[in-house]
């Protein structure tokens, strides 16, 4: 017996305070909350899976029709029946995403579907400290399933041959969560990131329904030009898989290399940016560690400057959520593996807020302001303090967490600005609150870090260091760092006036 997951139950989701396991076509269903898996990477996959299946089935052909939709779960049940024959797990035809031909060699263990699972070099070197070997001897067909989606959709690099995902390794994933849901919370988080499109009419545009279109000489697979995203940029297939099952459960995996190549697709749930005007739009991929508002641009906000990222696109899906909806209030689920080449470092989820600015309007361009000037004070605040303590080089490490806490506690100040634009108010008063904000947020950082008393090694968020700073040196930063308050720069880019010099 195998698992078909268009027919048959394997989705665990929230019913209230239970968990209950359901078909795809039930995610229109009243009462579901969210989706249920153990593990937050496969919530996220998951979310993609759905979304692209009600993209092959049964998506809106236009902004009005995305509007008329209400939920309907015999409805969808019928528009997804046509594609079960390409998603059963197991059997002698073609099985979901895993390569038509029949993979010969030895299976390794189900753990290497899961991204955080040592490989075998890892092992054999006795380096899986923070990845780990053999956590899953085998796996029941739902899990199965969900991982091996999860590890297509965000594949990172696998060694020699074994490809990326047509994103790249562990690429950030972006969605709009509506702020009024209703009576079908995860429906509507569903259908908000359904791209506008035409029912799938052939079977064949899924890679697993005909033969791999391999890379041994590092062939490329280009996306399709079209109106609307293709069936294969939700069911990309870098890897070359074949399930192996034993009594029920998966047990084991082979894997050959040079699978399919992608180019550089445009997905419909990532932000894109671009190193320089014209340039190819490259994927964007988190960081680890936390996610403050100096990281949304592109991603909640599509503004554009801040140097090297000039040029940055929110995904799609947020796009054409502000375009066919007027929900002011959604916010935006970001979320992804930070990785470092084939290592992971941190699994990232966060919300944000998403506000309805075009990427070329005034409010952007104003958002975008907030954001350059908050970097502009931080590194102020950088440069003061170290040279306040009579720190260079790599001794300033010690101070780097300082910066995110800038932007930490001057995040909700952010906010309100971001809400204050929406609703018009004043752009000089709006300005100058935030001018006024990141002076006293700096000052009081620097006033901490570089006190001129004995340090106490036991006080929250104090550095203690082998030297005190001398009287003039702490005055001449703190001096310095005063000055970018009242300079060109900083109310330049605030779009204020800028301040009359004093004569001495």
């Amino acid at each position: 017996m195998g698992l078909n997951l268009i027919l048959d139950p394997w989705i665990p989701v929230r019913r209230g305070d239970r968990s209950v396991t359901i078909r795809p076509d039930q995610i229109a269903e009243t009462g579901l909350i969210a989706l249920d898996w153990p593990r937050p990477d496969f919530n996220l996959a998951c979310l993609e899976l759905l979304i692209g299946l009600v993209y092959l089935a049964a998506p809106p052909e236009s902004a009005s029709a995305w509007q008329a939709r209400k939920p309907d779960p015999e409805a969808l049940r019928a528009a997804l029946a046509p594609l079960a024959p390409a998603f059963e797990l197991l059997g002698e035809g073609p099985r979901f995403l895993q390569d038509k031909a029949r993979l010969e060699g030895d299976p390794s263990t189900p753990d290497m579907l899961f991204i955080d699972s040592a490989g075998e070099s890892t092992a054999s070197k006795n380096a899986d400290l923070m990845v780990k070997r053999k956590r899953y001897p085998a796996l029941d067909f739902p899990l199965a399933a969900m991982a091996l989606y999860t590890l297509q959709a965000f594949a990172p690099s696998g060694g020699a041959g074994n490809r990326t995902s047509m994103r790249g390794g562990g690429p950030l994933v972006t969605l709009v969560k509506p702020s009024a849901p209703g009576e079908a919370p995860l429906w509507s988080l569903i259908w908000a990131n359904v791209p506008c499109g035409r029912p799938l009419t052939d079977l064949i545009a899924l890679p697993w329904m005909r033969a791999t279109q391999t890379s041994e000489a590092g062939q490329l697979v280009h996306q399709p030009e079209g109106e609307f995203p293709a069936a294969e940029v939700f069911f990309g297939m870098p890897r070359r898989l074949r399930l192996v099952a034993e009594e029920g459960r998966v047990t084991g995996v082979i894997q050959r290399p040079y699978g399919t190549n992608y180019g550089l697709w445009q997905h419909p749930l990532t932000p894109y940016y671009a190193m320089k005007a014209g340039a190819d739009r490259l994927p964007v991929h988190p960081k680890p560690g936390p996610q403050s508002y100096r990281h949304w641009l592109g991603i909640s906000l599509a503004a554009q400057g801040l140097g090297k990222d000039s040029l940055r696109w929110r995904a799609s899906a947020l796009e054409n959520h502000i375009r066919r909806s007027d929900d002011a209030y959604a916010s935006v689920i970001a979320g992804g593996w930070a990785m470092s080449n084939m290592s992971p470092q941190d699994f990232l989820w966060s919300e944000q807020p998403l506000f309805p600015f075009g990427p070329e309007s005034p409010e952007a361009g104003q958002a975008a302001d907030l954001v350059a000037a908050a970097d502009v004070a931080a590194r102020a605040l950088m440069k003061a303090a170290t040279t306040a303590l009579g720190l260079s080089g790599s001794e300033g490490t010690p101070i780097e967490p300082q910066r995110e806490r800038f932007f930490l506690e001057t995040e909700s100040a952010f906010r309100d600005a971001l809400r204050a634009i929406v609703n018009g108010q004043d752009q000089d008063r709006i300005a100058r609150n935030w001018l006024a904000l990141l002076r006293h947020q700096a000052l009081t950082q620097f006033d901490v870090m570089a006190r001129p008393v004995d340090y106490d090694a036991t006080a929250p968020d104090i550095t203690p260091f082998s030297r005190r700073p001398t009287m003039k040196t702490l005055v001449q930063a703190r001096q310095n760092l005063l000055r970018t308050f009242s300079g060109n720069i900083i109310h330049d880019l605030l779009g204020l006036e800028r301040p009359e010099r004093k004569k001495l």
